[in-house]
């Protein structure tokens, strides 16, 4: 049995795509801080790299995280916040390649935090995020979105623009007590912006099997989301930090250690799951 208490699934290696695109948009979203969202994009991203598809990562928080652990520059450069605001037109102008093979990034720094003012009085304002990946869609297979820690305009965007969500939750008491409301939040945005956004998954992090605490959240997840809580968990680690500190996923920085493998799971089971392609 694996920490979830279900049968340990051995999910097949995907198999290579004869061509690419259009990209599946998947959010990953926890108005909770701390949780492991942006550790999750960057490594399921570069996961998915690593089994031959074609990513795009979106920096949408301010804290610009997800750009500083990729190693890509979010200073001097066309940003997420340029496109928001069409000061730039073509999302091309900010992709910025990665060391990792298939992995690109649009980043985002602290200007990003003025960008809901800027919107508020945009028409149609929380399908701006829809308009710009639009254009560059079919030069990916898969999208991902980092959002910030809030429910506020720009996460409203990057759900509206999304196939699928996918929320990083701590295995800890005080992260699962906001989940309800972001579904709360996820439902509306089907109802009123988006129809075709899909719960593609709760993702357990921080995980540790040695505290009863950490046991007892997950259980719960399970017995709340059932399905909805992925087979995959991610344990905590101080090589995440430390890949961190090299800008680089843990894939590459450590692609031996348990965490490594834990997300290249994660990969082949939203391709398992048909998350992704």
């Amino acid at each position: 049995m694996g920490p979830t208490g279900r049968p340990i699934t051995e999910f097949p290696v995907p198999a290579p795509l004869s061509s690419h695109g259009p990209a599946r948009i998947i959010s990953l979203c926890n108005q909770k801080g701390g949780v492991g969202k942006t550790t999750t994009s960057i490594n399921l991203a570069a996961a998915l790299a690593a089994y031959g598809r074609r990513v795009l990562a979106i920096d949408f928080d301010p804290q610009g995280a997800l750009s500083a652990g990729l190693g890509v520059n979010s200073h001097d450069v066309p940003t997420i916040y340029d496109l928001l605001l069409g000061s730039v037109k073509d999302p091309r102008e900010a992709i910025q390649h990665t060391e990792v093979d298939g992995l690109d990034v649009i980043p985002a720094n602290i200007d990003l935090s003025a960008a809901e003012v800027h919107l508020i009085n945009e028409v149609a304002r929380e399908q701006i995020l829809a308009g710009v990946l639009r254009k560059v869609s079919d030069d990916y297979d898969v999208i991902l979105i980092d959002c910030q820690p809030s429910l506020g305009l720009l996460t409203v965007n990057a759900l509206t623009a999304s196939h699928g969500v996918v929320i990083p939750l701590a295995c800890e008491f005080f992260a699962l007590r906001g989940v309800a409301l972001l579904i709360e939040t996820i439902e509306k945005i089907k109802d009123r912006l988006n129809p075709v956004i899909t719960m593609d998954g709760i993702i357990a992090t921080m995980f540790d099997s040695r505290t009863l605490h950490s046991r007892e959240v997950l259980d719960r997840v399970v017995e709340v989301f059932g399905d909805q809580c992925l087979e995959t968990v991610i344990g905590r680690t101080v090589k995440f930090p430390d890949a961190s500190v090299a800008a680089k996923p843990i894939t590459t920085f450590a692609p031996d250690h348990a965490a490594a493998k834990a997300y290249m799971q994660l990969a082949r089971e939203l391709v398992a799951r048909g998350a992704v392609a």
